[in-house]
């Protein structure tokens, strides 16, 4: 096609990076919301600009008519995790979805670029609902640590100063740091163990006091202010909300009050 409907084209990518930023922040937000541990710390979207799938079907030699089948990254999620171990549990969980079809994968971990690139790219099929119908477009899912994604931040927007004719001497010191990235990746996954551990304790922690209060204010509104100061007391003297389990028990004897008065 000679003439390009931009905006048409473009509308079901921007549909389907909603969705799955949706779809992955729900997962997150399902596994902390139960007292498990995410491997998913945060999600991004974006839809590639349109100078920029210009330059690169340039680049590319791809004509302006193959664009939609052969550029994979018009539609691009970023999931960022804390350990490189994380990447891969989020990888298999990407492969066991069946609303969505893996195409292929790239491995920049195990196989990182000479730059220093680390990443792992899923290439996914999704099929989205449009007022004209179903269409399946191709969306790059490209996850990575929180410190390989720092890294890959500042590589790209010196990349884009540089026109991608970077100095040598600043591509020596950013694979330098790219190592150090990595290293400090390699360094936190050996505590992996007892990082996941605090987390998931401060996670219940917060989750029970948030239950605990939203409790003691229901007392109140069906008229038990007694009661309802009576457990804030015990609330209040809990020290520091470090003793979790005097905290669950404590919402325990507020659940059983609560039912007792809902059955009455």
């Amino acid at each position: 096609m000679e003439i390009i409907e931009w905006k048409s084209l473009l509308t079901p990518y921007e549909y389907a990076v909603e969705e799955l930023k949706v779809k992955f922040k729900n997962i997150r937000n399902e596994l902390k919301g139960g007292g498990e541990y995410s491997p998913i710390e945060f999600v991004t979207g974006r839809v590639k600009k349109v100078a920029s799938i210009i330059s690169k079907a340039k680049r590319l030699g791809v004509a302006m008519d193959e664009i939609e089948e052969k550029i994979e990254d018009i539609a691009g999620i970023r999931i960022m995790c804390q350990f490189v171990e994380d990447i891969y549990t989020v990888t298999s969980l990407i492969r066991s979805r069946n609303d969505m079809e893996v195409v292929y994968e790239k491995d920049y971990i195990n196989n990182y670029k000479e730059s220093g690139y680390r990443s792992y790219h899923v290439i996914i099929k999704y099929p989205i609902q449009t007022a004209a119908g179903s269409k399946d477009i191709l969306a790059e899912i490209q996850i990575r640590t929180l410190a390989m994604n720092f890294w890959a931040t500042i590589e790209h927007s010196l990349r884009y100063k540089y026109d991608h004719f970077m100095p040598e001497d600043i591509a020596k010191r950013l694979r330098r740091a790219a190592d150090a990235a990595f290293l400090l990746d390699q360094e936190m996954s050996e505590i992996r163990e007892e990082i996941m551990k605090a987390q998931v304790m401060f996670e219940m922690r917060s989750t029970t006091t948030r239950d605990i209060l939203d409790s003691i204010q229901e007392l109140y509104r069906v008229g038990e202010d007694e009661l309802a100061v009576s457990f804030q007391k015990e609330f209040d003297n809990i020290g520091g909300f470090e003793d979790l389990n005097t905290m669950i028990k404590l919402k325990k004897a507020i659940d059983n009050a609560l039912k007792g008065i809902r059955k009455n």
